[in-house]
């Protein structure tokens, strides 16, 4: 609570994650249910809400780069109230919207959007949180997941209604968390770039964006023409690819637990619920240690190879609960869900970390947009990789825990290689110095 009262950047900082909480309290009541609106409102059948959230997944890998590339050319703030209103249009279109050819539109633009507001969230922190951005990381995680509770608790009241009425009151709840977060965001003031914060306060240090601007000017004329792309940047599109398998802890968590729960083990299905409460409670109350200790970019790409470990050993308990009896099996589960949720509390600082500092600073903006890509394309393909893993059994979780293993491993070395090549600079030549006078 005092980080929060204080956060880095300030006054903008903490209107932010206001925006933020609201933003997602909407959107967890969303995830919870849209898919039986779909289903019991619409009467849509499984293949139709397959095909709709598909293109939705596919939608929103979009939104991140097409987020960058604005963010770029146009005010971050006016961007993200953007997205909040193309939210609160899309999500109010659908308390109308009935024709499934219509509908397809309507929630890919919807995700859309969201991908792209969570990409400028994240550019606003890299300008208002300075070198602080991993406390600002954590307190974001944090209150997100505060956020994601209460919109589960409020869709829990209204799916045991379940009357259209009630559907249709949880879709309106989500578009007025869009329009407020929108009101909230205006209040903000567009962040500076670079916006480093001065120790102790909380507020951008004037003295330091003040050189960074006469660093800017007189580095204008031996710069190249044009930023650099990222889509150019082989080191750079190399983490972003290999950040991609980092981020399976999310599809585990959501997916790959329950459905082997529920097919290969005895555990009852009561159990399911847990790993929700487990994730939710472990991220709000340990997200912020665990970002204290994972600070900088050097500590960031150690994090990584941790993660790997910590994935491999989560997939390795899966791997045992098959055939256990009941009460074993329920305490592997769980045992996995805490080291999933350990996993996504290293990886959201660990990857945050890397995507900063390994981009050029005046190209910051269109290179964190296409790093956004790599959770955004996870959330389209790791369902359909769990899916291929369970068909393998127990062998193909231990596949799996040793794959992400290795794969950290090389992410780490490559990130590291990289901070070195970035941190080789060439020093400037020496000033002459003058001769003595005899």
């Amino acid at each position: 609570m005092a980080q929060l009262r204080r956060p880095p950047g300030g006054r903008d900082a903490r209107i932010m994650l206001l925006a933020q909480f609201l933003d997602r309290a909407g959107t967890g009541v969303w995830a919870a249910a849209s898919v039986l609106y779909f289903t019991f409102v619409l009467g849509l059948d499984a293949g139709r809400i397959g095909l709709l959230l598909g293109a939705a997944a596919v939608a929103g890998i979009a939104g991140s780069p097409l987020a960058g590339h604005l963010a770029g050319r146009f005010p971050v703030r006016s961007l993200l109230i953007g997205c909040h209103l193309l939210r609160l249009g899309t999500l109010g279109a659908l308390l109308v919207v009935t024709r499934f050819d219509v509908l397809l539109p309507v929630v890919a633009v919807t995700y859309l959007g969201d991908r792209a507001a969570k990409t400028l969230e994240m550019l606003f922190a890299t300008r208002v949180a300075g070198e602080r951005r991993s406390t600002y990381q954590a307190l974001s995680r944090s209150t997100a997941n505060a956020g994601y509770a209460l919109g589960a608790g409020l869709a829990a009241a209204g799916l045991a209604v379940g009357t259209r009425e009630a559907y249709q009151a949880l879709i309106l709840a989500n578009a007025v968390s869009f329009l407020a977060a929108a009101v909230l965001v205006r209040r903000t003031r567009e962040p500076r770039d670079p916006g480093r914060v001065a120790a102790g306060t909380g507020e951008p240090d004037a003295k330091a964006v003040a050189a960074a601007e006469e660093e800017t000017e007189a580095e204008a004329a031996a710069r190249p023409s044009g930023a650099p792309s990222p889509w150019r940047d082989r080191g750079y599109l190399r983490f972003v690819l290999l950040d991609i398998p980092m981020h399976l802890d999310d599809s585990i968590l959501a997916v790959g637990l329950p459905l082997w729960l529920v097919d290969h083990t005895d555990a009852p299905h009561a159990l399911v619920p847990a790993f929700l409460v487990i994730n939710t409670v472990l991220v709000v109350v340990l997200q912020l240690r665990v970002s204290a200790a994972v600070e900088g970019p050097r500590r960031a790409a150690g994090a990584v190879f941790l993660y790997g470990l910590t994935m491999c050993a989560c997939c390795v308990l899966l791997a045992l609960t098959a055939g256990a009896g009941a009460g074993a099996a329920s305490v592997g589960l769980l045992a996995a869900a805490v080291l999933a949720t350990a996993a996504e509390l290293m990886r959201s600082v660990s990857s945050w970390e890397l995507a900063v500092s390994l981009a050029p600073a005046r190209a910051r903006a269109s290179y964190l947009g296409v790093a956004g890509m790599a959770q955004s394309v996870q959330k389209s393909a790791g369902p359909l990789l769990l899916t291929g893993v369970m068909v393998a059994g127990p062998a193909g979780w231990l596949a799996l825990g040793a794959a992400v293993a290795a794969l950290s491993a090389v992410q780490r070395r490559s990130a590291v290689r990289r901070l070195d090549a970035l941190s080789v600079a060439p020093a400037p030549p020496a000033p002459a110095r003058p001769h003595a006078a005899r």
